[in-house]
This record gives C-alpha cells, structure tokens and sequence, in this order.
C-alpha cells in the first residue's frame, strides 16, 4: 500500500533504536525494516504523525519512505482525523496498547540506581560489592537501589548466590537493606547446557527445541545457552519459584535481561508456535508481576509497567553515544514506554568503557550524561564517579543530583500518571505544542506539559539555544515571555537548562 505524505507531517515510531531518523517527512529517504525486531532496544508496529494519523498493525513491518510517500503493508492499519501528534497517540494507544494501569516501583524513580557491572564485570562478589555500597555513601551520594549484576549466580538458570562468591548472602542483603538500598540481580531467560539445571529443564520439557527433538542452544553476546520456553506455562512457574526465593532472602526484584527477538528462531519447536517477536514479548510480560524490574529489550511491550533502559551507549559523543540519549528517549515515550532510563552514565558498553578509561577517561562526557539523566525518569550509575573523576568533576556529578532533587516531585508525579493516562513522562516538543514550528526538535524536551529540559550534549559546549514556546515562563529567578522564539543561554556544566511554564 502507498500513501501520500500530507505537506509539513511528520511521522514519529517504531523502533526506539531509531531516535536520530525521527522525524520522517516528505523529504525523507529512508527503508525501516523490523519484520522482526533485530535492534537492542524496545520496538513497536506503529508510527504516528504530527497531522493526526497513525499507523498499526500487529506483528512488525517494512516502511519505505520515497519521493513523498510511504509504501508498507496492505494489511496495515492506517487512521486518520485526530488533529495532532498527542491526540493521534492517545486515540492509537488506547484503541491498541491500552496501558495496565500498573508502574514500577517508585524506589526506581525517586531513588539513584547503581549497577555493579562496570565495576566487577563477571567477577561480583560479596566483599566488594558491601565496600562499593558503603564507598558510595562515604562518597557523599545517596543511597539507592543497587543492582548486582551478571557473575552472582554458578550459571544461567539455577538462580542462587554461588557459595565461593557469596559466603552469607542473607547477611549482605540485610547490610545493604540496613545502608538504605534496595537490592536486584541480573537474570536471562537462558540455561547454561550441561548443567543440572538444564537437566532438570530437559526433564520437565521446558526449554525450546529443534524440530529433531533436540534442545535448541542460542548463540548470544555472553556465549551459547539453552532457551527456556516462555509460553510454557510450566516455564515460567518454573522460574517463578526460584525467583520468589531470592525475594524470601530480601532480593527486591530483577534486571531482565536478553530475551532479544534475534536469538530466537522462527522454526523454534515451542509450546506454543510463536514467531521470535511473541517470544521476546513474553520474556517482557513475565516481568510485569515484579515491582522492581528492568528490561532492555522488548517488542509490542508499549503500555506495560516495566522500566525500559536505552541499550548499552558507548562512551562517545557521537550517535551511539551521548548524541542519542534524548531522542531515544524521546521514542520510548511516544512508542508506549514512559518509565524510561537513558543507559548507565557515562555508557553502558563496558569494553568501550574500560578502552577509555585507560587512554583518559572523557570527564566532561561523563559529567553531560549525568547532566541528562537527571531530568530523566530514571537516573543509573555503573562507573563510580568518584573512582572514574576527578574531585573538581565529581562535585558536578553531585551537583546534577542535588538538580534532580528540585523536580523530582514533578518528575515522580508524571511517572505515576503515565501508567494511569498512558501519556509520555518525555514528550517531544510537537506533543505539548503542535501549532509552532518544533517537529524536527529532539535535542529539548518536555517533562509533562510542565517543564522544558535542553541539557547539554556537546563537547565544550558554554551555551545552547533553546526554542521557547510563546508563554510565560520560569528560569531560576527570571521570568520569560516568549512569542515562540530561539534565545540563546549560558550552559554550566552539571545544571541543565530548565524553563517552567507558568
């Protein structure tokens, strides 16, 4: 099917991996291809545009964007006559990814999460993590929620402590619960082959499989592992119970990891005959029934109550860097996913991480992030600053996290009435004001319909300028009146620009 791109549209969705493509317009030339969602990050089958319209259609699809019109799937969804980008969204989410009217535990917005990978890698262990939790607080930095990531458990699929790494791993949760943090731990949907474990799997039939019977064993990005079977019922109960036993030792919930539709396959001899998206979305559904949750990944997962991380950033100021953050975020919001966490600071890819690290670690970078991430739903360490920064730098990194304090209320208070209205905690600048000329905006953004956020992002950056929409507004001391105008300010590191409509 084709369809003409009407004059000054814009059209916003699908894979949040794509924040840097959006918008798309009449000018644009582009092929989008998620038949099966082959990106690290969250996707939907949907788009929305600026002049009213959206796009749906159940499974994922191919887009190609030529000459002014848009060719895609005869039997996709097209609708028309909402008026605006936020009316097209709420009319399209409603109708087909209503939102469950459940969140994530507030800890996860209201607290500083900490991730232990950066730190440990594989190697995680009680003694360490005890002394990185208390050289957080002697550092100065909140207490928060303290994720312990991948090397806690022997292997994948038999979710307990390791005894040598772990010693008395229910005294070490009561000590971190007594330091004020909460506790989750890394899991997969994966069994590590030759285990007891996946014996145990084999036996009770709950692992995907070949079509000669035999178990199917994925290649990942942490090796070769059998595939538990999520739309075995038995599966998940399965998991389930090895899961409510870490929460019976004081473990307060879990990053879901994995579950990419990539490492499933459609000849998958499963339960139920899936297609590797519908297996992905199940492993997203699965972690809906705990509080404290974390995902990376998801397709057709919009509207539930899950926190969503961008995937792992590199250290850069380019696109897959620190340039990407706000307009992936952005999509997150306007795919569905508004409980959303911009990558751990300073960058989530750990290898990259440690290269830089090595050859003089970019500071001012680190500090940026961190300067975005504050505004953000969810904020996340896994490189201690104190340890990766100097003094000078570090005190901006507090200085980020005292900002936060200020809107912190507002920010909580759009999370919570995201899982009710289903609306954005992020929005685009065309959501909240779509007679002015800010479609093509996403390095600014809207907190609600209350504030608007343009932190840093480039490198030496000593100012920006910021669209103001026509109104009244707030910045510290000074009032604005804006007629809808570009005006340029100052940027101090660790302060990002933030303007209050009044």
């Amino acid at each position: 099917m084709k369809e003409r791109i009407l004059e000054n549209e814009y059209w916003y969705g699908t894979c949040v991996k794509y924040g840097l493509k959006m918008p798309l317009d009449a000018e644009s030339e582009c092929e989008l291809d998620f038949r099966s969602n082959e990106t690290p990050n969250q996707a939907m089958p949907f788009l929305v545009s600026s002049k009213g319209r959206f796009l749906w259609r159940k499974s994922g699809f191919q887009i190609t964007f030529h000459n002014g019109e848009m060719e895609f799937p005869d039997d996709t969804i097209l609708k028309s006559g909402f008026g605006n980008l936020k009316t097209a969204y709420l009319s399209a989410m409603k109708e087909y990814f209503p939102f469950h009217q459940i969140a994530p535990s507030k800890a996860l917005f209201n607290k500083v999460i900490y991730n232990t990978w950066i730190e440990f890698t594989f190697y995680q262990n009680q003694k360490d993590i005890l002394e990185y939790a208390k050289s957080i607080l002697n550092s100065g930095m909140p207490a928060g929620v303290l994720m312990i990531d991948d090397g806690w458990a022997e292997y994948y699929g038999d979710w307990k402590f390791h005894n040598g790494k772990f010693p008395d791993v229910k005294k070490m949760i009561d000590s971190l619960h007594k330091m004020g943090f909460e506790v989750m731990v890394w899991m997969c949907p994966y069994v590590t082959p030759d285990t007891v474990a996946y014996r145990d799997a084999v036996k009770k039939d709950i692992l995907l499989k070949e079509k000669d019977g035999e178990s199917y064993i994925t290649k990942w990005w942490n090796g070769y592992s059998a595939v538990l079977d999520m739309s075995n019922p038995k599966a998940q109960e399965w998991l389930s119970e090895q899961l409510r036993e870490l929460q019976a030792i004081g473990v307060n919930g879990f990053k879901f990891d994995g579950g990419d539709s990539l490492y499933y396959r459609e000849d998958n001899v499963a339960f139920q005959n899936l297609t590797p998206d519908e297996h992905s979305n199940l492993w997203a559904k699965f972690g809906e029934q705990f509080e404290f949750n974390e995902y990376r990944v998801a397709f057709g997962a919009g509207g539930y109550g899950l926190l969503q991380r961008l995937c792992d950033k590199d250290h850069s100021w380019g696109d897959n860097g620190i340039a990407s953050l706000i307009p992936d975020i952005l999509l997150q919001g306007l795919t569905g996913h508004p409980f959303g966490c911009p990558d751990m600071i300073g960058g989530g890819e750990y290898v990259n991480f440690q290269e830089a690290a090595e050859n003089n670690l970019d500071q001012e970078l680190f500090v940026r992030h961190c300067e975005i991430a504050c505004l953000m739903p969810a904020i996340q360490f896994s490189a201690a600053p104190f340890r990766v920064l100097s003094e000078e730098n570090f005190k901006l990194i507090l200085k980020s996290l005292e900002f936060r304090k200020q809107y912190l209320d507002i920010i909580c208070h759009f999370v919570e009435l995201a899982a009710v209205t289903g609306e954005p905690v992020i929005r685009y600048m065309s959501y909240e004001y779509p007679e002015e000329p800010v479609e093509k905006m996403i390095d600014q953004f809207m907190i609600g319909d209350r504030l608007l956020a343009a932190p840093g992002y480039q490198k030496n950056c000593t100012g920006r300028e910021v669209y103001i929409p026509r109104g009244n507004w707030k910045r510290e001391n000074e009032t604005i009146i804006s007629k809808g105008e570009k005006l340029y300010f100052e940027s101090v590191p660790g302060c990002p620009l933030v303007f209050e409509k009044i």
